[in-house]
């Protein structure tokens, strides 16, 4: 027998189906602004600083360092080995002194700290670490993000330098840099999902840390910015530096047709623990030492 005439439904023709699997477009990297910005503010600042210390005028032009620099030129290296002014002058420009802080209610100075060096050495030891660092970091997650990551890891760093040295004087941007790297760390872990090389970047990146923190013990070296900002910066990067997991895509990407039963969380369940684990952890840190360094007792308040 032969056969019929075919349906309108058997003659139909159907498009083809939406891929299961595609690969969303990559995220474009950030045009790094900010950090730049402090760099130039930082190196400025110092030519500033020079300016105000004036060592010929204070001190006397023929005990200067390079004395042709003028009024720019250094303290004696028996005052400042590193090339800079001297004490008086960075007390002026806010350096952190926990007398100050405390005593006369200069809470700025736990802030102000964080943008001065104590000498060209200090300056540019910093400098060359904050564009190896923050720039690439700028670069995949913005500058909100990395700007927040600096200051707040700082403030940290001089947090816990003014509990612990109380008769000492401290300046430099060292403990927003361990935050930078702590950061790094934390990021590390909280999107292991990603990272292809797992192991060699964390065995990476924690010989780099512990070299780092080895250096902060030598003498005269302020280890308690150090530590207070890379505690403070790791834990920040689990609440600012959270990416999407692997094989993650955004609902604006999704082609017509595809199986929405293929689509992944953006994040998975340990990385909103660790979020909330940090932000108490944080939270609790910064109000603790806040109410130690002005000596309050929480239980009464």
């Amino acid at each position: 027998m032969g056969k019929g005439p075919r349906s309108d439904l058997e003659a139909a023709t159907y498009p083809d189906r939406a891929p299961q699997y595609f690969y969303p477009p990559q995220p474009k990297p950030w045009f790094p602004w900010l950090v730049p910005t402090i760099f130039i503010v930082d190196v400025a600042l110092f030519a500033y600083t020079m300016y105000v210390n004036d060592c010929p005028s204070t001190t006397g032009i023929d005990l200067c360092v390079f004395p042709s620099l003028g009024r720019f030129s250094f303290q004696p290296l028996s005052q400042n080995p590193l090339f800079g002014p001297s004490t008086t002058t960075l007390e002026l420009m806010g350096a952190l002194e926990w007398r100050l802080v405390v005593k006369k209610g200069e809470w700025w100075r736990l802030f102000s700290c964080i943008w001065l060096h104590a000498g060209a050495i200090h300056l540019i030891a910093n400098m060359m670490s904050l564009l190896f660092i923050g720039v690439r970091l700028e670069q995949e997650f913005g500058f909100l993000k990395i700007g927040l990551l600096y200051v707040l890891s700082g403030f940290g760093g001089s947090l816990l330098s003014s509990l612990n040295l109380q008769s000492a004087m401290s300046v430099g941007a060292s403990g927003a840099l361990f935050g930078m790297l702590g950061a790094m760390l934390s990021e590390l872990l909280t999107n292991w999902t990603i990272y292809s090389n797992k192991c060699t970047s964390l065995f990476n990146l924690l010989f780099i840390i512990g070299l780092n923190l080895v250096v902060g013990l030598l003498p005269n070296v302020d280890s308690s910015a150090h530590i207070g900002g890379f505690l403070s910066g790791f834990f920040l990067g689990f609440i600012l530096l959270i990416r999407p997991q692997f094989g993650w895509v955004s609902r604006k990407h999704i082609p017509p047709g595809y199986d929405m039963r293929h689509l992944k969380p953006k994040h998975k369940c340990y990385q909103y623990l660790l979020w909330i684990v940090s932000f108490v952890v944080l939270t609790i840190g910064y109000i603790g030492g806040l109410l130690k360094l002005y000596g309050v007792e929480p239980s009464k308040h």
